[in-house]
């Protein structure tokens, strides 16, 4: 719907009584269920639950003004309620994040010191004090032997 309309249906509503709106609610869900060119958005928990309180309040016929006056309470109540979730949820992600660190922290502790130097590559040859005594090339076969 475009913004003109939604905005000339609204100031519409305005005029008119609380019973005349509900009516006009059921007449427009009524349109809906029979003329919807696609599926409404899904409402928020939240918002299904104040939507069924007033739905069951209208059919026991209590008076507009006084569903009016509950949702306006329902609606202060949901908005704190969004508050403390969001707040719930943010200590969870603290909780998890702090986790992580203490798990990061404890393997730092476990792990031997040697993994954080670089790795020395093997020697492949061994150090030259640690050679035998290999006889010159052309020299005598063995020390010790006499020559022949």
């Amino acid at each position: 719907m475009n913004p003109f309309l939604q905005d000339r249906i609204s100031r519409k509503l305005e005029t008119l009584s609380d019973e005349r709106v509900y009516q006009i609610l059921d007449y427009i869900e009524f349109l809906e269920s029979k003329y919807a060119e696609r599926k409404p958005a899904s409402p928020g928990v939240f918002q299904r639950f104040a939507e069924g309180v007033e739905d069951t309040m209208r059919a026991g016929k209590v008076s507009a003004t006084t569903v009016a006056e509950t949702m306006s309470l329902m609606t202060k109540a949901m908005g704190v309620l969004s508050g403390v979730a969001a707040a719930g949820k943010s200590v969870a992600t603290d909780l998890v994040g702090g986790g992580v660190q203490a798990a990061e922290g404890i393997a730092a502790v476990l792990t031997p010191d040697a993994a954080k130097e670089p790795a020395k590559a093997p020697a492949t040859e061994p150090p030259p004090s640690a050679q035998p005594n290999v006889p010159p090339a052309g020299g005598s076969s063995s020390p010790g032997s006499k020559p022949g």
